[in-house]
């Protein structure tokens, strides 16, 4: 979609004013509504009752409950006594099944309407609802009767001392912790950035257990204090009540609503895989290129071994397409879908469908102002693909509304890669959730700015997302995963191929929300709801991706993770195998930029497909199945399987087979894993398959059997993969695994893996084995011999026969440190030799440390990923700053440029540097807000520079200069405009190591912030 962000900020900030003009009532607050004089609803008057339909007259005014289920119902008033309804059936489904059978009663002050499951209480003088269970617990009342206006109608419901509330949709940069105490819109307002909220949905839900839907296409504001007030700017009411059963009821909640419009459409496996978006047709920001320049594009993911599921060849802005055919078979061969992205409506989706087109990409621009307009476009662009095709319909939009669900993964917009579009983007998705928005996403690393390390962070944590594309074509350079060179290419490559991994466990999940409504991208209060600190900040910068993997992605440039949140359970560091037990927040977590925050709950059975494949089609009848499995209690997964790209399983074409765990608790014990038969049928179903289990004990078990029959112990993950079956206990892989492969065994036929005197996950003695960890912000230099210090920690038994090294890249030499003993519960430093390669990367370099010992009478391995600081050679005379290695460089628009001004989204495309009329030969050219650091290792006395915005911006531009040293801040410049004079710049950097020169933007606007560092210039020898 063409955001206004894609032009420079002068023109974005006036574009913005007219959105806002033409946005109307859905852009802002309903705080007019309130302002002006309401009526309230009066004294009952009248009452009739038919069927499970019943009416309440107030004067002028008529209320109307009508129920569908036993829990659910719908309230709705009209203040002239005419109901209307402008939703019709294109948001609550027409049908909804058998009414159930009612009952009523006049208790004197009010009537009582009562299913077997819930009774609504009417209050007579004056009309008042309130919403209890079958046991007398209330669910909700209303504090006062509805009211209204000329511009909006409210409800008015008590607020519970403890009660938290969820839902409205996409609401960027929040929605995963609570809305209690905030004020939430829900309306079109085409803000994609922190505090937006596209893909609105006027339905939010209770932590005591109900839900309310809004049946309007009316902009609404929930303010969720005490009252909760929740209007729509219309002269109606009409609401939806749902009423959540036992200790689930959030997600039946959320099942409810989803049953009345819609649950979430299955999609296609394809589609699960990461896609990629460009323009290929005469595309200004590339050159002259055609639509099957996409194939070259392609055949880059093939030759770098990644994934991907599909390509959009168009972008409707100018770029259309040619050769569709032809380009949809290139793809095909290269196990890829056709894309296209429409600004100007479905008009040829026929014709593109039979030319090859799967995925459907719709935009506001066509879509209009309206969400009717937009649920209509998802469902048109849905029923275009199954029409002309037997493929599923696969549609992304923005901006849709309630029952988009149903077609369409709901997508965040156009952003700028960044820390901060990380940071806002984690709550933003496991939020939708909770409005039964199964599919939520954004693009990795934005269409705009960005950088190799912000686009590694960002593709790490989205892997753990159903959907997700990377989009190209709009920043300085493509947004490819194989673009930014190593070892970032080598990065996106292992989560990429992890994502398609665990795709068996996604689709699984995907599945589910077909039945359920809920998606496998969930807040932690969705499913511990009861953890006081689940619905709080504590919580806010993670998620869950189904019930087992809990995710904290990094969003800041660091190497370390504070604040992860673990609740109750055992949770297993997924790189190292280290355990936790929760609740527990763990501060300086160890990440270097390969490694992802990720946690795996103790019982969790997770399906894979192994091999590191890059494409589902690269699956054969024959495949092995993986199961990875952390075993602690009672525990199971349903696998769910179709064929993955047709609508046959609507029709029963699916299977489904069911592993079961038993273990114990903790400690030592036998562990059994039983998986069952195949139950069901679809079309390239394996009629048998090798199966591969890892069970993360951390203690070798006595024996394994196979269905009573004693599997072969093998010596050596050699022997292991040699073998056509037997076990392998390798206490190296993640604090200990066992390893365990079968021949080709029946789907058809359950069977029973054992393995007898094992443990639980954590091991036999829990807490027993030694942890190690590496202090942060170490450093050495290329080439230079030093030390890393390392520490080690014992567990609940002393550590014996230690010995850590390090693992290294070529080139690099590493020494090992011992000890013969540490005692238990106690913490010892030792220092390893390092010495980097002469030609080493500057900048973080991730290395693993590895500690070897023994405890509890088992030898035990632990593992830590840890980054060091390679530095350059520190200057050794007076140097300008533009000459050095830049080990930091951000900034607001396109790349600091080196002795020039900043220019356009290329590098070195700047202007000569001025201040003032004085043209500067040497400098750095940067745009608010900026960060560029160099290395001085101590080594120079001052710094000097002019600094000021550079000319070209003819007086626009507010912005402050800052030196920082080693976290320090050493000068910081009065607020300097376009028509300031320049600042000189003389600061006293002895002994400083790494140093930052800073722009800060200082008005909100960043228009013109175009900040020169002239002449920047280090005294050092």
């Amino acid at each position: 979609m063409r955001s206004p962000t894609r032009f420079r900020p002068v023109a974005a900030a006036a574009l913005l004013g007219v959105l806002a003009v033409f946005a109307g009532p859905g852009g802002g607050s309903a705080q007019a509504a309130a302002d002006e004089t309401a009526t309230t609803v009066g004294d009952v008057t009248g009452f009739d009752a038919e069927g499970s339909v019943y009416r309440l007259t107030a004067g002028d005014a008529e209320a109307r409950v009508s129920f569908v289920s036993a829990e659910t119902f719908r309230l709705e008033l009209a203040p002239d006594g005419r109901f209307t309804d402008p939703t019709g059936d294109d948001i609550v489904l027409p049908r909804q099944g058998k009414a159930p059978r009612t009952k009523w009663a006049d208790k004197g002050d009010r009537y009582e309407l009562s299913t077997s499951k819930v009774t609504l209480r009417a209050y007579k003088s004056p009309l008042r609802f309130a919403l209890y269970r079958s046991d007398g617990s209330r669910v909700w009342a209303e504090s006062k009767g509805l009211s209204w206006s000329a511009d909006g109608t409210t409800q008015s419901l008590a607020r519970g001392a403890d009660e938290q509330f969820y839902g409205a949709g996409m609401q960027n940069g929040r929605g995963n912790t609570s809305h209690r105490g905030k004020k939430v819109e829900v309306s079109v307002d085409y803000d994609w950035d922190d505090g937006g909220h596209p893909n609105s949905v006027p339905f939010y839900l209770s932590s005591e257990g109900y839900g309310v839907f809004r049946n309007t296409y009316a902009p609404n504001t929930y303010d969720f204090a005490a009252p909760v007030t929740a209007t729509a700017k219309e002269q109606r009411f009409d609401a939806y009540y749902f009423a959540g059963r036992g200790s689930d009821a959030t997600k039946d909640v959320i099942g409810q609503y989803t049953e009345l419009t819609g649950k979430p459409f299955l999609p296609p496996v394809y589609g699960m895989e990461i896609g990629d978006a460009d323009c290929y047709l005469h595309n200004a920001n590339r050159g002259e290129r055609h639509t099957l320049d996409a194939l070259k594009v392609a055949d880059g993911y093939v030759e770098n071994d990644m994934p991907n599921g599909w390509m959009l060849v168009n972008d409707g802005y100018g770029c259309g397409y040619e050769d569709l055919g032809e380009t949809a078979k290139g793809l095909a061969e290269r196990k890829m879908k056709t894309g296209l992205w429409t600004e100007d409506g479905l008009d040829k989706i026929a014709e593109q469908v039979k030319a090859g087109q799967r995925v459907a990409k719709l935009d506001v621009a066509w879509v209009g102002d309206g969400y009717k307009k937009a649920l209509d476009g998802c469902k048109d662009a849905y029923r275009g693909i199954e029409d002309n095709s037997d493929a599923r319909g696969f549609t992304w939009a923005p901006e849709s509304w309630s029952g988009a669900q149903r077609c369409g993964v709901q997508w965040s917009g156009d952003q700028s890669g960044s820390w901060e579009y990380i940071r806002w983007q984690i709550p933003t998705y496991a939020g939708s959730t909770m409005s039964g928005l199964a599919y939520t996403t954004g693009d990795v690393d934005g269409i705009f700015g960005g950088s190799p390390k912000t686009y590694v962070r960002d593709l790490q944590w989205k892997m753990f997302l159903p959907v997700t594309m990377t989009m190209d074509g709009w920043a300085a350079s493509d947004k490819q995963p194989f673009r930014q060179g190593e070892p970032y290419t080598s990065i996106n490559r292992k989560y990429l191929k992890l994502h398609e991994s665990l795709l068996p466990y996604l689709y699984s999940y995907a599945h589910e929300a077909t039945e359920t409504g809920v998606g496998a991208v969930r807040p932690l209060a969705l499913e511990y709801p009861h953890d006081p600190k689940a619905a709080t900040d504590a919580a806010k910068y993670e998620f869950l991706t189904g019930e087992d993997f809990l995710v904290a992605p990094v969003y800041k440039d660091t190497t370390t993770r504070d604040g992860i949140y673990l609740p109750k359970g055992t949770w297993t560091d997924y790189w190292s195998g280290r355990t936790y037990r929760g609740p527990t927040t763990i501060d300086g977590y160890s990440a270097p930029l390969d490694t992802l925050p990720l946690f795996v709950r103790g019982g969790a059975t997770v399906p894979m497909w192994p091999g590191g494949i890059r494409s589902y089609q690269d699956r054969k009848a024959d495949s092995p199945l993986a199961w990875d499995i952390y075993p602690q209690g009672t525990s199971s997964f349903e696998l769910y399987e179709d064929d993955g790209v047709t609508r046959q399983h609507r029709d029963g074409k699916y299977a489904t087979q069911r592993a079961e765990v038993r273990a114990p608790h903790s400690g030592a014990g036998d562990v059994r894993v039983r998986i069952g038969a195949g139950k069901g049928a679809y079309e390239g179903k394996p009629g048998s398959r090798d199966y591969a289990f890892t069970l993360h004990t951390g203690d070798a078990p006595g024996r394994v059997r196979l269905d009573g029959r004693t599997l072969p112990r093998l010596t050596s993950q050699h022997a292991y993969d040699r073998a056509r079956a037997g076990w392998f206990y390798d206490r190296d892989d993640r604090a200990g695994v066992v390893k365990v492969k079968t021949a080709a065994l029946r789907t058809d036929r359950a069977f029973e893996l054992r393995l007898d005197d094992t443990s639980a996950v954590g091991g036999a003695v829990p807490g027993a084995p030694a942890t190690v960890s590496v202090p942060a912000d170490q450093e050495l230099g290329a080439g230079t011999p030093g030390k890393v210090a390392v520490d080690i920690t014992a567990g609940t038994k002393d550590a014996t026969g230690v010995e850590a090294t390090l693992g290294v890249p070529a080139g690099w030499t590493a020494g090992t440190a011992k000890a013969d003993r540490i005692p238990a519960g106690t913490t010892r430093r030792v220092e390893v030799a390092l010495t980097p390669a002469k030609d080493a990367d500057i900048g973080e370099q991730p290395l693993t440390a590895t500690l070897r010992h023994r405890s509890a009478g088992q030898d035990r391995t632990a593992v830590q990923r840890f980054a060091l600081g390679v530095m350059p050679e520190a200057p050794t005379r007076d140097t300008w700053a533009s000459d050095m290695k830049w080990l930091k460089s951000t900034n607001g628009y396109g790349p600091a440029e080196r002795d020039r001004s900043n220019g356009e989204s290329g590098a070195a495309d700047g202007h000569p540097l001025t201040l003032a009329g004085k043209k500067y030969e040497k400098g750095i050219g940067t745009h608010a807000d900026s960060v560029v650091e160099v290395y001085a290792g101590g080594r120079c006395s001052t710094f000097t520079a002019d600094v000021g915005i550079d000319d070209e911006i003819n007086g626009y531009g507010e912005v402050a200069f800052s030196v920082e040293a080693d976290g320090k801040v050493l000068w910081t410049s009065p607020k300097v405009t376009g028509a300031s004079a320049t600042v000189p710049v003389d600061v006293d950097v002895r002994g400083a190591r790494h140093v930052e020169l800073k722009v800060s933007d200082t008005n909100g606007s960043k228009s013109g912030d175009h900040a020169d560092w002239a002449a920047a210039r280090f005294s050092c020898g």
